[in-house]
């Protein structure tokens, strides 16, 4: 198993990542705090291409709290039919966004605490908010983190609040705003779960995982 890497190969890696693409994106669309909420909260078991495909038309027509509300649960359904876990994630976010109107104005909170206070907003939700939105050096730790983060030794644990945790005791004050970011582009892309893409690797000579391949 990889050991946990050094700070100076840590800073390497990330300074490749930067290098490679200095300001990376998240992959949802979205056009304010409130469509990214619902986009993330939408995006759990499922893709960011399929949740787009379905966010497309809804975000022309229900981009605030009392739009969704006046959209109504069934119209807010039938747009997002083919994303797993719908129905649930339907009355989710008609429930949350009754709540942003009643108790927040419809304004999106700032704090990790008031977001996951809401109907299908977890920990990894909140963070993607406060980071993307909001600006914070929160990280988001997704199946594609878990992995990278142990398979090179950037950032070990058995679970995404520990890898959460290696990642702001390891990874460098200067790179943590995009941390997340770098490291799930790179894992949905390169370090892939079944046959990670080692050739075209950036940072293959600093990566511990031991079964490499087309190296």
């Amino acid at each position: 198993m990889p050991q946990q890497l050094d700070y100076h190969t840590i800073y390497e890696i990330f300074r490749r990542f930067r290098e490679h693409e200095a300001e990376p994106k998240g992959e949802l669309d979205h056009v304010n705090a409130y469509t990214l909420v619902v986009a993330v909260a939408l995006s759990a078991q499922a893709t960011d291409v399929g949740v787009n495909k379905a966010t497309k038309e809804l975000f022309k027509i229900a981009d605030t709290p009392e739009k969704m509300i006046a959209l109504g649960l069934d119209g807010l359904t039938e747009h997002i039919k083919t994303i797993g876990l719908f129905r649930q994630k339907a009355k989710n976010v008609m429930k949350l966004s009754q709540i942003l109107v009643d108790d927040y104005q419809s304004i999106v909170p700032s704090s990790r605490a008031a977001l996951e206070s809401l109907p299908g907003v977890g920990r990894k939700t909140a963070n993607v908010v406060l980071n993307m939105w909001f600006h914070q050096p929160t990280q988001a730790v997704d199946t594609h983190i878990l992995r990278f983060g142990n398979r090179t030794g950037v950032a070990k644990g058995k679970d995404v609040v520990a890898v959460e945790r290696a990642i702001e005791d390891h990874i460098p004050a200067e790179f943590q705003h995009h941390a997340h970011h770098w490291m799930i582009l790179h894992g949905r892309y390169t370090c892939k779960a079944r046959k990670p893409v080692c050739a075209n690797c950036i940072i293959e000579d600093l990566c511990q995982y031991e079964e490499k391949t087309n190296v």
